[in-house]
């Protein structure tokens, strides 16, 4: 999948496409496609580009489609779609929470002025060792996120 950051998918034109997407990509993982899940689904991968969403980016596009739907519905249908592998969650200073549809590990630059998050190139990245776990755990995943900021801003 081509990876955008800036929009939602919303061709009114290619609605039937966009939706057959959604609902592909929800039964790959066993997910049920119910109206609400397949409406939000279609509105992150119906183009079939990758996304960074936000519950309230998602929550604000649904919206603007006319696709009505609670914040709290939206926040369920992302964990269900994190829970069954569609999305990784990564969260940035602890609370916000941005719901990528490119799952393999990459890194990530998060955009300090306008609260962004994009992926990052792999390229030029190198983690040669990390400490060891404490007894009794194991490193379950790393993930990286490079903030960054205008030159000269604090």
């Amino acid at each position: 999948m081509k990876t955008t950051h800036d929009a939602l998918a919303t061709d009114p034109a290619g609605d039937v496409a966009m939706a057959r997407r959604a609902q592909a990509w929800l039964r790959r993982s066993g997910v049920r496609p119910t109206r609400q899940r397949v409406a939000l689904a279609a509105l992150m991968v119906g183009d079939g580009r990758d996304r960074h969403v936000t519950a309230e980016s998602l929550h604000t596009a649904s919206m603007m489609r006319g696709s009505p739907v609670a914040l709290a519905t939206v926040y369920n249908t992302l964990h269900a779609f994190r829970d069954a592998g569609l999305v990784r969650e990564i969260t940035v200073d602890g609370s916000k929470s941005y719901f990528d549809t490119r799952i393999d590990d990459h890194p990530h630059f998060f955009w300090e002025e306008s609260g962004r998050l994009t992926d990052a190139p792999v390229e030029g990245l190198k983690i040669e060792r990390l400490p060891d776990a404490p007894d009794g755990t194991e490193i379950a995943k790393v993930e990286v996120v490079i903030r960054l900021r205008s030159k000269g801003a604090e």
